[in-house]
């Protein structure tokens, strides 16, 4: 037996068992979810077709993760007027295991969520090599818990403020040294952490970096 799903204004065909990503709902992993917008139902007996919904239809699944898709970028430019923007976006995901396809306004089973504890921990183990493989071994901030000697003035940075600053020091930034050498996966997790929205290339951070250690060098 099969149905067909929509959530996040997607469609999505599933079977028993079946593991998808879908954009992100609410859950923790090895939670039971109900997905109720059931557009069709197949089987022996041939599909059912809803009108736009099947009623009482709902597929059951087990949150497996929640986690990010792969970085995509946008990139927009206007010939001739000296405009250039350029913006990470990461869409937030939910994993699931689809556990069963219901009919006539049926509850996900009792049985089929108790078998959530024997499938977690080997998702568990997985987790954190595959978090640690991606973390860039880049020293531009990730390592500096306190300025090493006499932290720059980052106010300097145009669009940076006291409390701006004091946010930057938090993860660890504290020379022009680190802003200069920010990689594009730095923008980006300073972007995410800070919520600047593009700031740092809207307002050329990483050269204005550079010119002021050309300044005091």
């Amino acid at each position: 037996m099969y149905a067909v799903i929509r959530t996040g204004g997607k469609q999505y065909r599933v079977a028993a068992d079946d593991v998808i990503e879908i954009e992100k709902i609410t859950g923790e992993p090895g939670d039971i979810v109900s997905l109720e917008e059931v557009l069709m139902l197949g089987g022996d007996g041939g599909p059912t077709v809803g009108t736009p919904l099947i009623a009482g239809a709902s597929v059951a699944a087990e949150v497996l993760e929640q986690k990010r898709a792969a970085k995509l970028l946008v990139f927009k430019k206007k010939r001739r007027k000296n405009y250039r923007r350029k913006h990470g976006h990461r869409q937030h995901l939910t994993a699931l295991r689809i556990t069963e396809i219901l009919t006539d306004g049926k509850a996900p089973s009792k049985a089929k969520a108790a078998k959530k504890p024997a499938a977690k921990p080997a998702e568990e183990e997985k987790a954190p090599e595959t978090k640690t493989e991606s973390e860039p071994a880049a020293r531009a901030f990730t390592e500096l818990k306190e300025a090493e000697g006499t932290a720059d003035d980052l106010k300097k940075i145009s669009g940076v403020g006291p409390k701006l600053e004091e946010k930057l020091n938090a993860l660890g930034i504290f020379h022009y040294w680190q802003v200069a050498g920010f990689s594009a996966e730095d923008v980006s997790r300073v972007d995410d952490e800070l919520n600047f929205k593009g700031r740092i290339e809207r307002d050329d951070w990483i050269g204005q970096a550079k010119k002021l250690m050309e300044d005091d060098g």
